[in-house]
C-alpha cells in the first residue's frame, strides 16, 4: 500500500480509493496550530493593507457598506507572495497526487461566514462554475476555525460526483450565484452528510461533488476558511461558456463588491 508522507500529509492507496468513491476526503491537522495562527495573521494583514488596493471584483461583502460583513476574497495568491507560496506548497502537491497529473493553481480564496449574518451556501457543483471540457479539477477547504452544524460546516452528497453535472439556476447568493435547481430528491437526502472540521483540517472534493452549507447560527463563533482550486493541466476552459457566465453575474454582484 502506497503511503505518501514526505509532503506532510498521509495519502494511502485506500484513501485515494475512498476519495474516488465518495468524492471528498478529510485530512485532519493538515496545518499545525502555529501554521493556522500564521494564516490568520496574514489574512488580517491582507484585509488591512491589500484589500484597499485591489479590484472590487475580488472582494465580496454581505453588505458593501459594512466592512464587518466581508464574505469572500478572490485570487489572493496574485496579490501577496506569502499566499502564492502557500498555494504552491503542500496543497499543490496533494492536488497532483489526487488528480494524478500536473495541476494549474487557479484560485486561492478566503471565506468568511460571520455569526448571525453569514448566509447559507446553496447546493452546487464547483465544476459548473469552472466551465471545463473534461471536469478534472478539485477544490480544497482549509478550516481556520472549528466548524460544525451550528456555525455552518460543509455538507456533501456522497458519490454525487459519479452522476454527472446537475441543472443549475440563479440563487441570488453572492459568490455562489448558481445552485442546483432540483436539489432535494430522495437520493440527495439519503446521501447528504455534514463534515465537521477542526481548525487546521483540510477537506478536498471533486469538481462534480455536490456540496452546501447552512447559515452561521451561532452567537459568536466565526466560520473562516481558505479555499484552493486546482485544475488538471489537461483540462481546457470553455471561453464561450465562461463569458456567458460572467455576463449573468453582473446583476447579482451589484452593490456587494
Amino acid at each position: 500500500m502506497r503511503n505518501e508522507k514526505s509532503n506532510g500529509f498521509e495519502l494511502t492507496s485506500d484513501r485515494i480509493s475512498k476519495y474516488k468513491e465518495e468524492g471528498y476526503l478529510l485530512f485532519p491537522s493538515f496545518l499545525s496550530q502555529d501554521e493556522v495562527q500564521e494564516c490568520q495573521k496574514r489574512i488580517g494583514n491582507y484585509i488591512q493593507k491589500i484589500v484597499p488596493e485591489i479590484p472590487g471584483t475580488e472582494v465580496f461583502y454581505e453588505d458593501k457598506n459594512d466592512d464587518s460583513s466581508l464574505k469572500q476574497l478572490q485570487r489572493m495568491h496574485e496579490h501577496d507572495p506569502w499566499f502564492h507560496q502557500l498555494f504552491n506548497g503542500k496543497p499543490k502537491q496533494l492536488a497532483q497526487e489526487l488528480l494524478g497529473n500536473d495541476v494549474i493553481t487557479k484560485n486561492l480564496q478566503y471565506f468568511n461566514k460571520p455569526p448571525k449574518i453569514g448566509a447559507a451556501t446553496p447546493p452546487h457543483q464547483d465544476g459548473f462554475y469552472f466551465k471545463l471540457d473534461s471536469p478534472r479539477a478539485l477544490t480544497m477547504w482549509l478550516a481556520l476555525n472549528n466548524t460544525d452544524e451550528e456555525n455552518g460546516c460543509v455538507r456533501y452528497v456522497t458519490g454525487s460526483h459519479l452522476k454527472g453535472m446537475r441543472e443549475h439556476s440563479l440563487t441570488g447568493t453572492l459568490g455562489f450565484s448558481q445552485g442546483i435547481s432540483d436539489y432535494g430528491n430522495e437520493d440527495d437526502r439519503l446521501n447528504e452528510v455534514p463534515v465537521p472540521a477542526s481548525k487546521g483540517d483540510l477537506i478536498v472534493h471533486d469538481s462534480l461533488t455536490i456540496h452546501l452549507a447552512g447559515k452561521n447560527l451561532s452567537e459568536n463563533r466565526p466560520r473562516r476558511a481558505i479555499g484552493f482550486i486546482f485544475y488538471s493541466s489537461d483540462a481546457k476552459e470553455n471561453s464561450l461558456e465562461i463569458n456567458e457566465y460572467k455576463e449573468n453575474l453582473k446583476s447579482q454582484q451589484s452593490g456587494k463588491i
